[in-house]
């Protein structure tokens, strides 16, 4: 009996391991692109628009990121968590519109959050917090949020289980989940990219979804799902 728990407990040590392991090449890989990322996301560059024309297959990343924007009401004034909030350069707009909401924007690496936070102090943003933290581990209580909000994050978590999981603990009932990412077998060209460069270089984690899975994943933790996507990008609102 002592064996199997001393066997069990080696292997969740060498999981812990692994998983902060993932979660440090992870930091490591946004440390480095720190000053093109906002350039990438928001094709403010000629080269960073010839990337995600070729990267997403000429779909509009911008244009998504405002259609899961637009499912946060205009007039929302509850509580709401941006996981991963990233360099908050595509959410700042709409957050400035949001004067009366609580927000907290957590992310594991430091120099997203800086940059969010930067972000946020120039704008005299007094009603949003930033905090650095593991989407696997949210230090939040149950059913603490109204909305859960994820742009651009699940391809990059190492424990996809546990971020889902989580995500949906904190959300009140009733709450709404929305988010938009990357999910494999809906564009060839997109699934080399991730698989030869983005995964290796520590961007995206696998393993990664396909439609049916996420699909299946999302209806068991909610009530209501509504799925959508182009191509390899797949954007949902979700009601708990």
């Amino acid at each position: 009996m002592k064996k199997s728990t001393k066997i069990t407990n080696t292997k969740t040590k060498n999981a812990e391991m692994k998983e902060t392991e993932k979660n440090e090449t992870i930091k490591d890989a946004y440390k480095l692109s720190k000053n093109i990322y906002d350039d990438v996301l928001s094709r403010q560059k000629w080269w960073s628009r010839l990337y995600i024309a070729f990267f997403w297959g000429n779909v509009d990343d911008v244009e998504i990121a405002g259609k899961v924007l637009d499912m946060i009401p205009a007039d929302f004034s509850g509580t709401l968590l941006d996981v991963p909030v990233g360099t908050a350069v595509f959410t700042l707009e709409k957050y400035r519109k949001l004067p009366n909401a609580q927000i907290t924007c957590l992310d594991y690496s430091e120099d997203m959050l800086s940059q969010a936070q930067a972000r946020f102090t120039r704008n005299q943003l007094p009603n949003i917090r930033c905090m650095q933290g593991d989407v696997g581990s949210l230090p939040f209580s149950d059913e603490t949020y109204d909305i859960v909000l994820s742009m651009n994050g699940f391809h990059a978590f190492p424990d996809k289980e546990k971020a889902f999981s989580e995500t949906a603990r904190v959300l009140k009932k009733g709450g709404i989940f929305c988010g938009c990412f990357y999910i494999k077998g809906e564009c060839r060209r997109t699934d080399f990219v991730v698989n030869h460069v983005l995964a290796r270089k520590g961007w995206f984690t696998p393993p990664f979804q396909t439609l049916p899975q996420l699909k299946k994943q999302l209806e068991q933790e909610y009530s209501a799902v509504e799925l959508f996507h182009e191509k390899a990008m797949v954007y949902f609102r979700c009601v708990k």
